[in-house]
């Protein structure tokens, strides 16, 4: 992964490059690494998009999951690109990169869809801002707290 300032635009800049980067291994004929670059690029605009729709960016990989997946829970919006984003992880990361097991075709094409990724995160940045992680009261869910400045929120089932 490449460092930019913390800025949605710079960020969404660098998982364009990390695309191309993975397009030219995938044409080297190495798709494995092909796919970890996918997958960074993948990372990096979904990074792009929580910065863009909470304010703060997330520290790791695990909390850029889960806090799209948070999101989701109350902006619907988000629900088609946080399965395309798990969808990725599983088979980009998991799969593919870690395990080395690289289905051609499937994996091919979740490489090259990586350009489309990348747009609908770019398109959902732009919607309006919503708080972020706030649920429902109309479900009966309490609003969640906002973390402590650098801090992620406590996940569903601790916040009680």
């Amino acid at each position: 992964m490449t460092t930019t300032g913390i800025d949605p635009a710079g960020i969404f800049a660098d998982a364009r490059h990390m695309h191309g980067e993975a397009l030219g291994r995938l044409a080297a004929g190495d798709i494995r690494d092909a796919a970890d670059k996918a997958w960074c690029a993948t990372l990096r605009a979904t990074e792009a998009l929580i910065l863009a729709r909470t304010g703060q960016p997330p520290h790791t990989s695990t909390s850029a999951g889960r806090r799209l997946r948070l999101a989701a829970q109350t902006d619907t919006a988000l629900l088609d690109i946080r399965n395309r984003y798990l969808v990725r992880q599983s088979i980009l990361h998991g799969e593919c990169f870690y395990h080395g097991y690289c289905e051609p075709v499937e994996t091919e094409s979740l490489i090259r869809e990586t350009e489309t990724y990348i747009q609908d995160a770019q398109r959902l940045a732009a919607l309006p801002w919503r708080p972020p992680f706030a649920l429902s009261l109309s479900k009966g869910h309490s609003q969640v707290p906002s973390p402590a400045h650098g801090e992620e929120p406590a996940p569903y089932w601790i916040r009680g």
